[in-house]
């Protein structure tokens, strides 16, 4: 009893022990996450107690750190894609390319679900955001998977699940921010995504034919297209599949930078919207720029405050003390790869995927780099995980994007997803014994 009120004396006298500041600053985290407040406000709050309580430093330091964190030209990426997506989730862009894929594999035994998988790997070519393929992809394929006979536990499943695959794939927010982190090429990261990216696709793929199979009795096949029908869509989707064409092709060719893509990306999106199709109106644009500033402005005070508060507890060697048990630095590079696999999944399960990025990446790449490990892998790896946390309860975020668009449940939301959680941690598990699988199109490109 006399040591734990020592160890609570501590914690008022604010003694810089590695326990009594790791103590304090997860409660009062936590007590200010279950008051409701934003992400933002725990992690402020923890870097100035941190800072003032046991380290008496100057506070501005949080300010130059914010400014920091916000600093790396890779970042402006960000806003461009987030625009360009926009501008293709309000205009034809999800229609036309769901149109390609149902009329060759809609037919088949599986198509429509099958073809939900494709689409979603292919609109997170065009998104780079789980949540709005979610929006724009399960939109439009629901309503065709219900009236077909598929469980609505299943489609929903299936829709948060094939989401992620945009985490992975060509723009990814999660890769940019990664690689403005750990100081790792952004163009090496985005071919490198591609290969999980197509296998979870393939595996989410048979699953939906194995879960069609057993169900055949009750779901019903969609009529055949014939050859004019296809070559129809395939016109459409042309445009549409110029995107990923423009930013895979331009960055693996070394025409253009990352950030040229996305700059280049926002012209195409407003050319293929605005000028072609005539689906947006200049007032359209204008939305889309307000709600890109909007989401922006969230996502770099989340970059700058995350970067304040992972300045702090590294300037405490706090990951280095909580982290000497494991003798991470005389491990595997199996055995890394697979602790920071479990670190990132169980702190996405909880907290926003970008938080948890911004607050382990630096923790980690010391690690990373006393076991040699490709630094792009590993970004690969840190960014399955986010997309795993993303659709995992309790707080996965695409779980509450589906619960507000579809107006459902939350139990009956997240029912049909541990088949598809199970092939995630398949994928990471292969990941892990066979690199190559994101490094093979990465070392072809980049040498």
């Amino acid at each position: 009893m006399s040591d734990l009120a020592q160890f609570f004396s501590d914690v008022i006298a604010g003694e810089l022990d590695i326990y009594v500041v790791t103590f304090t600053l997860v409660t009062v985290m936590v007590i200010l996450l279950f008051m409701s407040f934003p992400m933002i406000v725990p992690l402020a709050v923890g870097a100035l107690i941190g800072l003032l309580h046991f380290s008496g430093a100057d506070p501005q330091v949080i300010i130059q750190q914010m400014v920091t964190g916000i600093s790396p030209n890779a970042l402006i990426a960000v806003p461009m894609f987030i625009l360009a997506a926009d501008i293709m989730t309000r205009g034809h862009t999800a229609h036309n390319l769901l149109g390609l894929i149902e009329s060759f594999v809609g037919h088949m035994r599986g198509g429509l679900p099958i073809t939900t998988c494709i689409s979603c790997t292919l609109f997170g070519s065009v998104s780079g955001s789980t949540q709005a393929t979610v929006v724009s992809v399960g939109q439009i394929m629901r309503p065709k998977l219900l009236q077909a006979g598929y469980k609505d536990s299943f489609v929903m499943a299936l829709i948060i699940n094939a989401s992620d695959i945009a985490f992975l794939i060509p723009p990814s927010i999660g890769l940019i921010l990664y690689g403005t982190l750990a100081n790792a090429s952004v163009g090496e990261l985005f071919i490198a995504g591609i290969g999980p990216g197509i296998l979870l696709a393939f595996l989410f793929s048979i699953y939906c034919y194995v879960h069609s199979v057993t169900h055949s009795d009750s779901i019903a096949l969609v009529e055949k297209t014939d050859w004019a029908q296809k070559l129809t869509a395939v016109r459409k989707a042309l445009l549409p599949l110029g995107f990923p064409v423009l930013i895979v092709g331009g960055i693996y060719s070394g025409i253009v930078t990352p950030t040229e893509a996305a700059s280049f990306s926002v012209l195409y999106a407003i050319i293929v919207e605005c000028v072609i199709y005539r689906e947006l109106k200049v007032s359209d644009i204008w939305d889309a720029a307000l709600s890109t500033g909007l989401i922006t402005a969230v996502v770099f005070i989340l970059v700058g405050i995350g970067q304040a508060f992972s300045w702090y507890i590294s300037f405490e060697q706090i990951p280095q003390e909580l982290l000497a048990p494991l003798n991470l630095e005389d491990a595997s590079k199996e055995y890394v790869l697979f602790v920071i696999a479990v670190t990132f999944f169980v702190g996405c399960m909880f907290v926003d995927s970008l938080v948890v990025l911004l607050i382990l990446t630096p923790i980690f790449m010391p690690i990373v780099s006393s076991v040699g490990l490709d630094p792009v892998l590993v970004g690969v790896m840190v960014t399955l995980q986010m997309a795993i946390g993303s659709a995992t309860p309790p707080f996965g975020c695409d779980i509450f994007t589906a619960i507000a668009i579809f107006n459902k449940p939350y139990m009956e939301v997240i029912r049909g997803t541990l088949p598809f959680i199970l092939i995630l941690f398949l994928t990471s598990a292969m990941l892990i014994f066979f690199p190559d699988i994101a490094l093979f199109l990465r070392d072809l490109a980049f040498g």
